[in-house]
C-alpha cells in the first residue's frame, strides 16, 4: 500500500462519512459531497478517525488516489477552500453584480462570468477576485477559466494571474 494511503484522516467535528451503493458521502457545515468508490479500495471508520483499506490481492494504485479525494473532501465541507486571483494590468478590473463578475480585460467587450453552483466569488478591491467552495477540484476549475480569459504575458506581466505566482519576464527586442 502506499505511503499516502497508510495516513489515516481525522474528521473534523460535524463531519460525517457514509458509504452506500458504491458512492462515498461527506456531509459537514459547509455541505455535502459525494464521489463514486474506487476499486479494491474500502473505508473503515473509527473514533473520528478513517482508514482507507485495500481488499485481499486488489491492486493498490487508487489507495493514494481514494484518500487524498476523500481528504479533500473531508476539508471541503469543514473548512472550504479558497483560491485569490490578481488583475494586473492599466483599466484592469473587476466588479461583482449578483452571482457574475464582471471583467474589464482590455478587450473591447466586458467579459462576464457567472460563478457555478457551489462557489462563491468575492470582489474585496477591483483587482483582486477570491474564490471558494467546498470542493477543491470546482474551485480551481473556477479560477483557472477565469484565468484563461487574459492569462499574464511574458512581456509585461499584463493579465489575470493566481496570487503569489511568479511570471518569468522576457526580455524586449533591442533596436
Amino acid at each position: 500500500m502506499s505511503r499516502v494511503a497508510k495516513k489515516p484522516i481525522t474528521l473534523a467535528k460535524g463531519v460525517e462519512v457514509s458509504v452506500a451503493n458504491g458512492t462515498v458521502t461527506v456531509k459537514g457545515p459547509k455541505g455535502t459531497l459525494t464521489t463514486h468508490e474506487l476499486p479494491g479500495v474500502s473505508l473503515q471508520q473509527e473514533n473520528g478517525v478513517l482508514n482507507i483499506v485495500l481488499a485481499d490481492g486488489a491492486d493498490d494504485k487508487f489507495g493514494g488516489t481514494a484518500r487524498a479525494i476523500i481528504a479533500n473532501m473531508v476539508q471541503g465541507v469543514a473548512s472550504g477552500f479558497e483560491k485569490k486571483l490578481e488583475l494586473v494590468g492599466v483599466g484592469y478590473r473587476a466588479q461583482l453584480t449578483g452571482k457574475s463578475v464582471n471583467l474589464s480585460l482590455g478587450f473591447s467587450h466586458p467579459v462576464v462570468f457567472d460563478a457555478p453552483e457551489g462557489i462563491t466569488i468575492e470582489v474585496p478591491t477591483q483587482t483582486e477576485i477570491l474564490i471558494k467552495g467546498s470542493d477543491k477540484q470546482l474551485v480551481g476549475q473556477v479560477a483557472a477559466k477565469i484565468r484563461a480569459f487574459r492569462s499574464p504575458e511574458p512581456y509585461k506581466g499584463k493579465g489575470v494571474r493566481y496570487a503569489g505566482e511568479t511570471i518569468i519576464l522576457k526580455e524586449a527586442k533591442k533596436a
